[in-house]
């Protein structure tokens, strides 16, 4: 395990700016009323969770789920 102070700076934004960007997609993906654009924002969410799940066990934070 690896000390907090050691841990490099850029995670400390990387982590919060996921869920904002993941939490706008799947908002975006409700709004949208073409299918195209749904199915792209929708794919795009996933992905951006699957980092962010990554990192966040890279890290050593705890993995939140939303249901």
């Amino acid at each position: 395990m690896t000390d907090k102070s050691q841990q490099p700076k850029w995670r400390d934004g990387v982590l919060p700016l996921l869920d904002v960007t993941i939490n706008g997609l799947t908002l975006a993906k409700e709004l949208s009323s073409i299918a195209p654009a749904q199915a792209v924002f929708g794919s795009v969410a996933i992905l951006l969770t699957m980092i962010r799940v990554s990192l966040a066990l890279v890290c050593d934070e705890p993995v939140r789920v939303h249901t």
